[in-house]
């Protein structure tokens, strides 16, 4: 599996990273021009990413701006909805309405930091990225 994590925080990135090696190869950006960057280079790259991990408040875009041009990106690219990257949101913002724009963008979980690795876990395993 191949993994992008978008994290602005040092011990959340490295938290992240340490969490999901285990489960494939993982790539690190530290806010959210730079994950749209690494997302659009593997696709034209034909090295997709299965699974993006996006923290909500980073610099530059945040994990809303860069979900909505991951998924604008994938739609040029004429991937359809069920073939595009698994998109999760990482953040400490847990308010209803925080978690409905994340999923009207396209994002297919969210999970409220700090992170419950076991509750992580399961979510892989129902989007199928682990078994």
């Amino acid at each position: 599996m191949k993994i992008l994590i978008a994290e602005d925080d040092f011990a959340s990135r490295k938290f992240m990273l340490r969490f999901l090696s285990k489960y494939g190869e993982c790539d690190v950006t530290v806010d959210g021009m730079e994950a749209v960057d690494a997302f659009t280079m593997a696709l034209d790259a034909d090295e997709g990413y299965d699974l993006v991990c996006l923290d909500i408040m980073m610099p530059e875009l945040d994990g809303y701006q860069a979900l909505k041009q991951i998924r604008e990106y994938e739609k040029e690219k004429g991937i359809s909805e069920e073939d595009g990257a698994k998109i999760i949101m990482t953040t400490a913002l847990n308010e209803g309405r925080n978690v409905t724009k994340a999923f009207e963008l396209g994002c297919v979980a969210y999970a409220g930091k700090p992170i419950d690795q076991d509750k992580f876990e399961n979510v892989l395993r129902k989007l199928n990225l682990i078994e």
